[in-house]
């Protein structure tokens, strides 16, 4: 999610680890078979009130496209238009199949009933986060050093706004103003994107290089130091976590099966069921 402009594949999956639930769900990949042939709650899609500032409004949320989840929404709709499936799919699993890149996806989660933009601080990890903060962040939910590698490497889609990636390029600390672990040209072509005055709704792409295709360029451009975040590019640089990076880079069949192992674990982080959940009529709001 989104604190440092994660693809909104994964900022939104990452979003059911705010809510942690003790709950074991059985998940299964045909849930809906006899019902409707047809991790996350969906709290990020909730709208806020005006008694409630919701998670998509934090700050840190500012880079979900909008466009992505009007998709989820259309689906949703369409899908309650079939008498048989009517109020049977939840807004938490359409989000969680209409994400994923291109894998069998768990089913049987029921949609949250809290969204505070309160409830994001100390969930995401941050653009400046090292190896360390990283794994601590990402051992709360259970999940390893192999799965955050994995689940970082969402970052080979999307864009990110300048401001999370400022500090970088233009006043990183007394000694650099620009962070040394990153590729000359690469601080050229992101200074050329994000002048220091720049209008603060500019994006960059997150994979300078196939931003739009799901695939592991995004570890190839962290041995080049063409990482966007210090986030990013520590994976590279930090001894404990180069090894994975650099098989990755080397490996795309090994990267996809750890990236389907560790978004599936991730899928079952904080699931609600029964009472803990329900199952919306509108994905944007508590009903």
């Amino acid at each position: 999610m989104a604190r440092f402009g994660l693809v909104l594949a994964m900022a939104l999956c990452l979003t059911i680890s705010v809510f942690p639930d003790t709950t074991t769900a059985q998940l299964k990949p045909n849930f809906y078979g006899n019902s409707c042939p047809n991790g996350c709650d969906a709290s990020v899609m909730i709208q806020s009130t005006p008694n409630n500032k919701a998670e998509k409004d934090h700050p840190d949320n500012v880079s979900l496209a909008g466009d992505g989840f009007d998709v989820v929404i259309k689906a949703k709709k369409a899908i309650d238009a079939i008498p048989s499936c009517r109020n049977k799919v939840s807004c938490a699993d359409i989000l969680a199949l209409a994400t994923r890149p291109s894998y069998t996806v768990e089913l049987g989660r029921r949609d949250g009933l809290v969204s505070t933009a309160a409830s994001v601080n100390g969930n995401l990890p941050g653009p400046n986060d090292n190896v360390d903060k990283l794994n601590k962040l990402f051992a709360k939910n259970k999940l390893t050093q192999d799965d955050m590698i994995a689940l970082s490497a969402a970052h080979t889609l999307g864009f990110a706004h300048c401001s999370k990636v400022a500090n970088r390029i233009y006043n990183f600390n007394r000694t650099h103003p620009v962070d040394p672990t990153i590729n000359k040209a690469y601080v050229k072509e992101l200074q050329a994107a994000c002048p220091k005055k720049v209008d603060p709704r500019i994006a960059i792409n997150m994979d300078p290089v196939t931003p739009r295709t799901f695939d592991n360029i995004y570890f190839k451009n962290l041995q080049q130091g063409k990482g966007l975040f210090t986030s990013d590019q520590v994976l590279f640089t930090d001894r404990r976590s180069r090894p994975t990076v650099d098989a990755w880079a080397k490996s795309s069949p090994a990267f996809n099966a750890a990236f389907v192992k560790a978004m599936t674990k991730l899928g079952r982080v904080g699931v609600k069921v029964g009472r803990n959940g329900n199952i919306r009529r509108d994905c944007g709001a508590f009903n």
